[in-house]
């Protein structure tokens, strides 16, 4: 009989390759087959970062969404394809540990913060030996990359997904002393107008592709 093989919720760091654990090059050297979250026509920032890592007999296996930003996320038809694309994701990773194959799932960040792996993972762990390789979040790349001091001593620091309505996110940030807001992309005019009502705005910091090659930072009310 074929022995099942591993699951690896493989976490990438925020970008810069040199951020990778060296955990995370062992679950990559020991993976029969790499798979990754992607768009349409894309392979994706975390297929970037662990480059050097891929090895000609890997498998490839893209996990490719079949919606982004074109359908509302709180809409039944959004929730509904999302959740049939993860059970698709899952059973497609299923075939190759039931052939004993280890599969490495990439998850840019770390996979269990706000990382799509976490949608796989629930699906898979109780039938699969499974391994989360904690990575460097996003988070603390971004704050590293601009030399920004966040919080200390007994501050309280609130992440936010900038996803949410702008009355919420104003009294979150009305009610902490430092905050980290991620998912920004097209929500930034929302999240400045909350910054700026919640008192916030001024020393504010916008990271974009925090610690990759074409990252920058600046202040937000400049």
């Amino acid at each position: 009989m074929t022995r099942n093989g591993k699951l690896y919720g493989v976490g990438t760091g925020p970008g810069d390759p040199e951020l990778m654990t060296l955990k995370a090059v062992r679950a990559l050297g020991e993976a029969d087959v790499l798979a990754y979250f992607c768009k349409k026509g894309s392979t994706g920032n975390g297929r970037g970062i662990v480059a050097a890592h891929i090895r000609p007999e890997m498998i490839d296996l893209p996990l490719v969404y079949p919606v982004t930003v074109e359908k509302h996320r709180k809409s039944a038809d959004y929730g509904a394809e999302i959740a049939a694309f993860f059970d698709r994701s899952a059973e497609a990773i299923a075939a190759h540990l039931d052939a004993g194959r280890t599969v490495a799932v990439l998850s840019e960040g770390d996979p269990l913060l706000y990382g799509s792996y976490m949608h796989l993972h629930l699906r898979l762990a109780p039938r699969y030996e499974a391994e989360v390789v904690a990575g460097v979040t996003a988070m603390s790349g971004c704050w590293s990359m601009a030399g920004l001091p966040l919080v200390q001593g007994d501050d309280i620091l609130t992440v936010l997904p900038g996803t949410l309505e702008e009355e919420a996110l104003i009294e979150r940030l009305s009610g902490t002393d430092g905050a980290v807001i991620m998912k920004v992309g097209r929500n930034l005019p929302k999240i400045r107008r909350a910054l700026e009502a919640a008192g916030k705005l001024a020393g504010a910091v916008y990271v974009e592709r925090g610690t990759m090659a074409t990252g920058f930072a600046q202040a937000l009310d400049a």
